[in-house]
């Protein structure tokens, strides 16, 4: 276990990196291509921002954060690597590969390659990639662990929610 959130990251980095390549190599910026009808479409596109394209051009600032967010995901995967859930080193990973995929192309073309395409009627979600699917996911995956070690603790306590209530001081 020591290693699986690594091995996850490397997944979710490769993932990104390879379909990123398709795109950026089989694909003119604008172009699109309907998967299932209007509903998936691919188009190719390069965002300076970060997700919706909000703060577009602060290229610096997005390295730094997120230079900044890989290091305290490092840190918490080692820290929580032998006490923590299978569910929360899965979602650690995902989040970690999903930040560095965005993060190489910021450092290297200062733009990111996005280019899944989901449209609901005439609204349009905002663009995004593999890297996007694994921060988003993986963040999801945090937040359920968190949801559900809180239900853990108070098992462990030796009581259910039912006899806290009724310890309450009235």
């Amino acid at each position: 276990m020591k290693l699986y959130a690594y091995w996850i990251a490397i997944i979710v980095f490769v993932l990104d990196f390879i379909t990123k390549k398709i795109v950026a190599n089989n694909m003119t910026i604008g172009e699109q291509i309907p998967v299932i009808g209007n509903f998936f479409v691919l188009t190719s596109i390069r965002n300076t921002g970060a997700a919706f394209s909000i703060f577009e051009g602060a290229r610096y600032f997005f390295l730094f954060i997120t230079l900044i967010v890989v290091a305290g995901i490092v840190w918490y995967i080692r820290r929580a690597r032998e006490s923590g859930s299978l569910l929360l080193i899965t979602a650690l990973g995902m989040v970690l590969g999903g930040a560095v995929g965005n993060f190489l192309d910021r450092a290297i073309y200062g733009e990111v390659v996005d280019f899944l395409q989901l449209n609901f009627g005439s609204y349009t979600f905002p663009i995004f990639n593999v890297a996007d699917i694994g921060i988003t996911v993986g963040v999801a995956l945090i937040v359920l662990d968190s949801l559900l070690s809180g239900n853990d603790k108070a098992e462990k306590l030796g009581q259910t929610d039912h006899e806290i209530e009724d310890n309450k001081i009235v």
